[in-house]
């Protein structure tokens, strides 16, 4: 997942899709009236004029995984994403302290913990994620660092020969 700082207007457009595809019914109205509410594993921050979608990084060594108690949270292979399996949380909260990103929240009952899950489902169907089939402007992509520094080359070039 790239995230380009420079398109993202903090509309929290991904917010709002990331909700509703974990919500139950997975659709926009119908999620407004499910108890509890879906709520977003995305999270749309703001600092000085700039907006920034705040997910799990699903990093290489995640230290979320080395602290948990019960191994509700697991990577099984670099380049895969950081799940969690919600029967096995306790919710002690110290994956929550210890994600570099902040990125890991409870949910509304205090349950369980929530992160960026990459939409699984839609991943195995060949969609992108729903932060990112629902970013008006693209800002969030689903990349893998290879084309994501081969666009930025490209990018560059562009800008070289205008001459800015």
């Amino acid at each position: 997942m790239v995230v380009d700082v420079k398109k993202c207007l903090g509309c929290h457009s991904c917010e709002l899709g990331c909700a509703v595809e974990h919500s139950a019914s997975k659709q926009l109205f119908a999620s407004i009236l499910e108890k509890p509410l879906p709520q977003s594993r995305v999270t749309v921050e703001h600092s000085e004029g700039t907006s920034l979608p705040l997910q799990c990084r699903h990093c290489e060594d995640p230290p979320c995984v080395k602290v948990c108690p019960t191994e509700a949270i697991t990577k099984k292979d670099v380049g895969e994403a950081v799940l969690i399996d919600e029967s096995l949380c306790i919710g002690c909260k110290v994956c929550i302290l210890i994600c570099p990103f902040g990125a890991v929240t409870l949910s509304t009952d205090d349950k369980a913990i929530l992160k960026c899950d990459l939409c699984q489902e839609r991943i195995f169907t060949g969609e992108a994620p729903a932060c990112v089939s629902s970013c008006p402007t693209r800002a969030l992509q689903f990349i893998s660092v290879e084309e994501f520094t081969k666009e930025k080359r490209r990018e560059f070039m562009v800008e070289f020969l205008k001459g800015e």
